[in-house]
């Protein structure tokens, strides 16, 4: 069994202490990391349509403050898109985060999902072969940058060539890649070349196209992960999110309640469904342990990253599963 550990991801900080104090919060809670994440729209409609809450802080930024501020917790992204950076910029940026943390980046990577937030920003949202295609190339670029040795790529999407890569991260051979994804291509491809598979959200409905519940769907993602992993599955992890979490004796109507207030936007997601869906964690602090360590085996998720909100209730949680 992988050991588990936590991390809290976020966006909202208003001022330069909001941020420092958060962060110094999540590291004396016991988390392992701290994620940003890629978005850039502000509230407006593009907000409500596309269910992306205005975005706060940029991540380059504010991971460096965040590895500033602290001495032992990790930084990352959860993840960068490919089409919103220059790839060798990208890299270098990364690199460069490493170095000035000693060594505590954790660089997620992924092709891009969210097409209201392209069409915001103006940036073309390609079908998802071809950004899949360039996630590939720039994954391959990023491992080559890292490396020291010279560039030569010629790829359809990125060209990189007449030069070694600088700062080199101090991490090595090279800092943990996490790829996330929901369809075989993309799972495979993290299977492969990723040190963090993260699981991205099962869907809403009882079952899906396949037939599937949320929980099979799970497993199903996990098996395609084993599968394309082969030998090197042994070293990964398997990451994921709850959506919907609280720490709480009332199971019963803290998912009515949930339930209730999603009934507009997805009225499928009955409490039966809630109760045991993969992204959701609801009970006390015996239960939830009991159903981390049970997905665990079913899922093999081990990596939790849980929303800011819940930092410190999820704490007790933390202590208690770390490392085991």
């Amino acid at each position: 069994m992988r050991p588990f550990r936590f991390a809290v991801q976020t966006t909202t900080a208003k001022s330069a202490g909001e941020w420092r104090d958060l962060a110094r919060r999540v590291e004396d809670r016991g988390y392992s990391t701290l994620f940003l994440a890629d978005h850039y729209i502000g509230p407006g409609p593009v907000s409500a349509r596309t269910l992306l809450r205005p975005q706060h802080l940029a991540p380059i930024a504010a991971m460096a403050a965040a590895a500033a501020w602290t001495s032992t917790l990790r930084i990352g992204c959860r993840v960068f898109c490919i089409d919103y950076h220059v790839p060798a910029a990208l890299a270098k940026e990364a690199a460069t985060i490493d170095l000035l943390s000693d060594g505590r980046l954790e660089f997620g990577i992924g092709a891009g999902t969210n097409q209201g937030e392209y069409e915001a920003m103006g940036v073309p949202f390609h079908e998802a072969p071809r950004r899949v295609s360039k996630l590939e190339e720039v994954v391959s670029m990023v491992k080559a940058h890292w490396s020291g040795e010279p560039m030569d790529i010629d790829g359809e999407h990125v060209k990189v060539t007449g030069y070694a890569g600088l700062p080199l991260p101090v991490q090595r051979p090279r800092p943990r890649i996490l790829i996330g994804g929901s369809k075989k291509r993309v799972l495979s491809l993290a299977a492969r070349e990723a040190d963090i598979v993260s699981m991205a959200n099962v869907g809403w409905t009882p079952r899906n196209d396949a037939g599937l519940t949320p929980m099979e769907e799970a497993q199903r993602r996990y098996a395609l992960v084993r599968d394309a992993a082969g030998a090197r599955f042994a070293d990964l992890e398997l990451e994921s999110s709850p959506y919907l979490l609280a720490v709480t004796d009332d199971v019963d109507g803290t998912v009515d309640r949930w339930s209730a207030a999603l009934r507009d936007a997805l009225p499928e997601a009955r409490p039966e469904l809630l109760k045991n869906h993969p992204n959701v964690l609801a009970g006390s602090l015996q239960q939830i342990t009991d159903r981390l360590r049970e997905r665990r085996e079913t899922t093999g998720v081990n990596y939790i990253t849980v929303p800011r909100k819940q930092l410190d209730e999820f704490a007790p949680v933390v202590a208690k599963l770390t490392g085991q």
